[in-house]
């Protein structure tokens, strides 16, 4: 365990920041003025954007370098990062594919074998850039297993590239496919596949410029790519989001599209007869649909329509009205989602946040529950349908990821690959509780620490949260968060509304005009903590990113004086102009745009963390991190905060960013810089609590 051999409060002098620049910029909405004196920050291409960053960076580092023990922590996560962690066996072809990594390799390698023979090298994204920032982002094998279609993320950005390998010789056997983007691939046959983008922006950033209509192409191998038929979307049906799949019996096509992330259209096309169209079967955005499963004329969708926590449906091709669907799993109390192997349905329910697995046959008869070594979050058996053993994961936060190999006729679990991780869970404590928001909701939050700590207040405690887009919070062992419990620290994860752990009345009371909700659940959390004494405002850090960016940037606002330390990252945090880059516009049903109405434009300006910092606050300890590459969240979010909390902050606690190139909002980041990032976060937190030496 890691002691604590100094703790005086930190004597840190107010740090000079590099003058950030000022413009008389601003927008009017409904007769309102809204000044935005940073703006000229949102041009990444810019050069004085870039020499600002480099300044900011120059700052952040010397600050850091500072620290005496972040090194401790830097060398402590090398040590217990290096164990071989792999993913789930899973077949295509006459081969068993898996991921596997050695413990600092940067990316995960793919293999492949046949029977026990010895396992071999498929693809190694290690080789695709010397410094591990280029990573593989999805592969998609045709159904005979013969073609693998992959897709590579450079820098962590959004767009991608499209590789078409022979997976028996693994050589390339066309030109690679670009601009590809929130896409899937779909094989029809081994003759080509769908996949999904948008226009390449011209004369405009990549990685800012906004991208609204999404495309569904078909692309037949051996053709070039400016010849691909456009299949759905463009002028004639914008779409923000468009999506394009193939059933597992190749039977039917499948198209989703949808203005925002919640409710889509769905359409499906017939490929059985060769003169057949896609016809409509959703033509709304009230509610979500996905495809499931076919066999034969019948289709299997996973709906909310006429059901907030999802249900399993089926109707037949041939009459596609909702108002004829029938249930195969009835809607119940707990939201629901389905995966499909060995001609089962296993039904996977969220109980208090935490995994239920039952399995049924394909007609809806309740067959077993999968019984689950505790509280947790496990990852439904998958397959294929006619495979007889499924394999699936199981993981809490104090319980290593472990996958189970599952036989579906005896529905026997063994364990198929035990984390290597050196931990002991017997040496750890993860509970639930329970606590009353502002306007009297419960919300539940585990709560996770080594055993044998004194609640005496005075814990370092990171509070995490995310409070969004249907998003759900489940219990899962973090490597890098073995760091912050072994310094003493404890960890904490409440299950705030916005999410979707209690299904779509839980969303959409954190949505719009009730997003307040989600800060005052986040604040009610901190309040819980210091009241039980598990620590107190000294000692508390708030951390969140991408929309729980958002969350930490309002909270800090709101009660600059509960946080000792916050950590927004990849952050949404102007919320008057998030919809003008990107795909952003695409979040306005968890959001609302300040161009809706003059109520939504006041609502936003109410809690937006960029508008609402003040001038005289002392506010905590903040550092803010962004990638350079993020394509999702642009960058210029954390910039133009981090320049204004400068400005406005009269207190002594440090406000830094820590812009990392070549990385984008967080997918596929190489392991090393992974870990880099943890220690800084770890270190920069702790040392602003008044922690000075730490050894491990």
């Amino acid at each position: 365990m890691a002691l604590f051999l100094a703790f005086n409060p930190v004597n840190i002098v107010k740090l000079k920041y590099p003058k950030t620049a000022k413009t008389e910029t601003a927008d009017t909405f409904f007769g309102k003025k809204v000044d935005d004196p940073f703006r000229w920050l949102e041009d990444d291409r810019s050069p004085n954007t870039k020499a600002w960053v480099k300044e900011q960076n120059t700052l952040t580092n010397a600050f850091l370098d500072k620290i005496p023990f972040r090194k401790n922590i830097v060398n402590y996560l090398q040590n217990v990062w290096n164990y071989e962690r792999y993913s789930a066996p899973f077949k295509e072809g006459k081969y068993t594919y898996f991921y596997k990594n050695d413990g600092l390799q940067n990316q995960s390698v793919l293999y492949r074998q046949i029977g026990n023979n010895e396992p071999e090298i498929f693809l190694d994204p290690n080789k695709f850039s010397p410094d591990g920032t280029t990573s593989l982002a999805g592969i998609n094998f045709s159904k005979d297993g013969s073609l693998l279609a992959y897709q590579i993320s450079e820098g962590g950005s959004d767009w991608r590239k499209v590789i078409v390998l022979n997976a028996e010789t693994k050589q390339v056997i066309e030109d690679t496919l670009k601009d590809v983007k929130f896409s899937g691939i779909a094989w029809s046959g081994n003759d080509g596949f769908y996949y999904s983008s948008y226009d390449k922006p011209k004369n405009a950033s990549e990685l800012s410029a906004k991208t609204d209509q999404h495309k569904l192409y078909y692309h037949k191998l051996g053709q070039k790519q400016s010849d691909d038929k456009l299949i759905f979307g463009g002028p004639e049906k914008p779409r923000r989001y468009v999506g394009g799949g193939i059933s597992e019996d190749q039977n039917f096509l499948i198209v989703t599209a949808a203005t925002s992330t919640n409710g889509n259209e769905l359409y499906i096309k017939d490929l059985r007869k060769s003169d057949s169209r896609i016809i409509p079967v959703v033509l709304n955005y009230d509610n979500n649909h996905e495809f499931i499963h076919s066999s034969g004329d019948i289709i299997y969708i996973l709906t909310d329509y006429k059901a907030p926590n999802m249900r399993l449906v089926k109707m037949n091709i041939q009459q596609p009205d909702p108002e004829l669907w029938v249930d195969v799993i009835p809607e119940t109390t707990m939201p629901l989602s389905v995966s499909t192997g060995g001609g089962k349905f296993f039904a996977s329910y969220l109980k208090d946040a935490c995994t239920q697995l039952l399995q049924y046959s394909i007609d809806g008869k309740l067959e077993k529950e999968i019984k689950l070594p505790g509280k947790g979050s496990a990852g439904s058996p998958g397959g294929k349908w006619d495979e007889k053993t499924l394999y699936y994961s199981f993981t809490s936060y104090i319980y290593p990821p472990t996958i189970f190999s599952f036989d579906v006729e005896s529905g026997k679990s063994e364990i198929y690959k035990k984390s290597g991780v050196k931990f002991n869970p017997e040496n750890y404590q993860s509970e639930q509780v329970f606590f009353d928001s502002k306007d009297g909701t419960k919300i539940p939050m585990m709560i996770t620490y080594k055993k044998g700590i004194q609640l005496n207040g005075k814990n370092p405690t990171m509070l995490y949260g995310y409070g969004g887009f249907n998003i759900s919070l489940t219990p899962s062992f973090s490597t890098a968060m073995m760091a912050w419990l072994d310094a003493g620290g404890i960890y904490a994860v409440p299950n705030l509304r916005g999410g979707g752990e209690y299904g779509r009345e839980w969303h959409d009371a954190g949505i719009k005009t009730k997003k307040q909700n989600v800060f005052d659940d986040f604040i009610s959390a901190a309040q819980y903590l210091i009241d039980k004494k598990y620590t107190s405002s000294q000692f508390l850090c708030i951390s969140g990113g991408s929309n729980g960016g958002l969350l930490v940037g309002a909270c800090m606002t709101q009660r600059p004086d509960l946080f000792k330390v916050a950590l927004p990252a990849v952050g949404v945090l102007d919320m008057i102009r998030y919809h003008k880059f990107t795909a952003g516009a695409g979040w306005a049903y968890d959001y609302g745009t300040a161009e809706d109405s003059k109520e939504m434009l006041d609502y936003l300006l109410s809690y937006s963390p960029y508008h609402n910092l003040k001038k005289g606050m002392n506010y905590p300890a903040t550092m803010v991190t962004t990638g350079d590459h993020d394509d999702r969240v642009v960058p210029a979010h954390s910039f133009k905060f981090a320049a204004r909390l400068q400005e406005m902050n009269d207190g002594p606690n440090p406000t830094l960013i820590r812009i990392e190139t070549k990385a984008g909002h967080g997918a596929g980041k190489p392991t090393a810089m992974v870990i880099q990032e943890y220690a800084d976060r770890f270190a920069f937190a702790l040392y602003n609590m008044g922690i000075t030496t730490l050894q491990y």
